[in-house]
Formats: C-alpha cells, sequence, structure tokens
C-alpha cells in the first residue's frame, strides 16, 4: 500500500524525513494540501498535490491502496478526515503530536545526531525539578484533559497588561520585562525565571533543573526520564529540531523581516562576534529548536539567559519601529533561532538530549 501524508510544512517534512529513514520500502506518494497557497510544489523532492486535483485524477482503485498521514496541527485533522472522505479517501490515520515524538524518538536515536533522553540508562537519583508552564489569559481551554507532572507550574505572560488571572504565578512580579510580552510572548515568563528564580538569592541548589514549557506545548519526560537526567549530568533537554528545507534561513524569512532580521546580525556583531562568525554555518543546516521550550541545569539555563537577552534588547533598539512600537511577536521568533545558534554552537561541552513535545488540543 502506497502512502501520502497530507500537510506540506515542517510536520509533514519531518514525518517524511523519519518514515524514509526507517521504513525505507514505503513508497511515499505526495504530499497533499487543501490548497496551495504558500506550499511549495516539493518537499524532499515529493510533488505536493492539492486535494481536489489529486483525488480527481486517480481511480478507486489506487485511492483504496493509498493509506494517508495526516501530518497538520491538530485542529485541523478533523476537517481533513472529512474532506478526504469525501473524496472517497477512507484510510487515514492521525499523527497525533504523542505519535509524532515517537517517530521523531525512534529516528534521532538510529540517526545519532539528535540523542533522545529516552536512550539513556534509567539512574538512581531524582532530579529536582522546576519547569515553568506560560498562559495567556486569552488560551481557550483544552478540550480533553491533561494530568500535568507536579514539577510544571502556570505562569501567567503579559500579566501586567491585563487584570485578569489565569495563574498564581505572574510574570509581573518581582524583576519583569511583563509589558513587552506582545514581543517577546512565552519570553517573558524566561526573563522572569532567569531573574527571580536562578539568582543565587533565591535558591542555593546547584543541582536542580529549571525550564520553560507552554500551555499548550509540553516537554513530555516521564518519571524515568527525570530518574534519567542527573546520573547521565544531563545538561539541557530540547525538544526534537525541526526539519526546514533547504535551510533554517528560508524558515526565518516567514516570520522576521529582513530590516529586523538585520538588527539582529548588528546585535550578535556587536555583542557577541564569536558566535556571529558561526551564525551562517548554523543558517544553512536544515535544523531549527522550536518554540523556546527546554529544560536545563540551573547554571547552563542562567547563562544561555545572560547571553540571549542583551542580545534581544539591542534588536529592540535597532528595529525600527522600536519594539514598544509594535504589536507583532518578532522578538518571540528571534528566540528560536538564537536557541538554534547557542546550543548548536555549544554542543560539544554541553551535554544536550532531546525529548518529544506533545501538543494539547
Amino acid at each position: 500500500m502506497n502512502l501520502a501524508i497530507y500537510g506540506a510544512q515542517a510536520t509533514a517534512l519531518e514525518a517524511y524525513l523519519s518514515i524514509h529513514s526507517l521504513y525505507p520500502v514505503r513508497k511515499i506518494e505526495c504530499f497533499l494540501v487543501t490548497r496551495r497557497e504558500n506550499n511549495p510544489e516539493l518537499l524532499a523532492g515529493v510533488p505536493v498535490w492539492e486535494l481536489d486535483t489529486y483525488a480527481d485524477g486517480i481511480s478507486e482503485t489506487e485511492k483504496n491502496n493509498l493509506e494517508i498521514l495526516i501530518a497538520t496541527p491538530e485542529n485541523l485533522m478533523a476537517e481533513i478526515e472529512t474532506k478526504l472522505d469525501e473524496k472517497g479517501m477512507y484510510c487515514h490515520v492521525r499523527l497525533t503530536s504523542a505519535r509524532f515524538a515517537q517517530l521523531q524518538g525512534f529516528h534521532c536515536a538510529c540517526d545519532k545526531k539528535f540523542l533522545p533522553l529516552s536512550a539513556l540508562p534509567v539512574g538512581y537519583h531524582r532530579a529536582d525539578m522546576h519547569v515553568f508552564m506560560a498562559k495567556f489569559y486569552k488560551d481557550k481551554e483544552l478540550s480533553g484533559t491533561y494530568l500535568k507532572s507536579d514539577w510544571i507550574t502556570p505562569i501567567q505572560v503579559g500579566a501586567v497588561l491585563c487584570s485578569e488571572r489565569v495563574a498564581n504565578v505572574l510574570d509581573c512580579e518581582g524583576v519583569h520585562i511583563s509589558e513587552k510580552n506582545v514581543n517577546y510572548s512565552e519570553l517573558t515568563a524566561l526573563y522572569w525565571i532567569w531573574k527571580n528564580r536562578l539568582s543565587d538569592e533565591w535558591s542555593v541548589s546547584e543541582k536542580g533543573y529549571y525550564g520553560l514549557c507552554h500551555y499548550r506545548r509540553i516537554l513530555e519526560l516521564s518519571d524515568d526520564d527525570v530518574l534519567r537526567l542527573e546520573d547521565n549530568e544531563v545538561d539541557v533537554v530540547l525538544p526534537f529540531p525541526m526539519s526546514y528545507e533547504p535551510d533554517i534561513e528560508e524558515h526565518h524569512k516567514r516570520y522576521i523581516k529582513d530590516r529586523d532580521w538585520k538588527a539582529l546580525i548588528q546585535a550578535l556583531k556587536e555583542l557577541f562576534p564569536q558566535y556571529a562568525a558561526v551564525f551562517p554555518d548554523i543558517l544553512a543546516q536544515p535544523h531549527l529548536y522550536n518554540y523556546n521550550i527546554m529544560i536545563a541545569k540551573k547554571g547552563i539555563l542562567a547563562d544561555y539567559c545572560s547571553w540571549l537577552f542583551p542580545i534581544l534588547e539591542r534588536v529592540e533598539e535597532l528595529s525600527v519601529p522600536r519594539g514598544t512600537e509594535r504589536n507583532d511577536r518578532y522578538i518571540g521568533y528571534m528566540g528560536e533561532t538564537l536557541a538554534t545558534l547557542y546550543f548548536m554552537a555549544n554542543k560539544n561541552r554541553i551535554n544536550i538530549v532531546h525529548a518529544g513535545c506533545r501538543f494539547l488540543t
């Protein structure tokens, strides 16, 4: 039975690369999309077809011999299933975030480029975990139930901008940049963690793990994974990277305006020229750490924040218009690219492992 992948963005490409590597005998016929619009004509050398055009051009026998893997955001999957059924294409399955994380994990374990945390032996010492979940007052309620770990604490981002409260911890308490949430998005929570939880005044422990996740995006660590951290001297857990064609420089152009990108390059050259020097090599490869999500040793996360936020503050100064004069989350997008730069540039001195990112609906 041949296989088609519904979707033509990062998740679909990552699914293709994983399946092609793990199950080379499976023939992937094409990618399917509802509309062409911003989707490519080819992805990994495989054609991308609009559903209507493709379905109307094949026989009933071909439809019956085609399995379709839906690799899109989960909130779109029910509508896509309806469209497929209307076209007489009934053999389809959802690539949920849980399945996707498992697929990525197997692929990375075999590829050996991005080590899964789950590949390490289970230790005997439970790590001291402090992970904060960024919540915004406009977040919709989850459609299902999710039992979050007891080491995850919700933190309301942009709390200074509204009176409504959705968490007991607010990013406007203590030292903060809560008012910049429109531009920084979840990074106002990371700044708060840096200034209010990673300082020596707050905790004398150097063994704790601190981190950030989102209301709908969770790094899923099992109880065994928590036991793997300390005894394997893990420094940071990042989500499995996503792949982009032809490289991540193309990806950033979709989200960051050219003049803002030039501001980022200038800020790097001024503040950290050694990172500016290796930046072109990082941009020329296909892997990006999305979402500004991570869990790291206290010292590692503090060092990263001490590097990251001065760059972003300088970008604000160089931006036209300046960050305080605009309402887009360009700083948040830059954070993803800078996380990729920082951790890939330091992969030989930092013990980096990876875990699946669960998308909650």
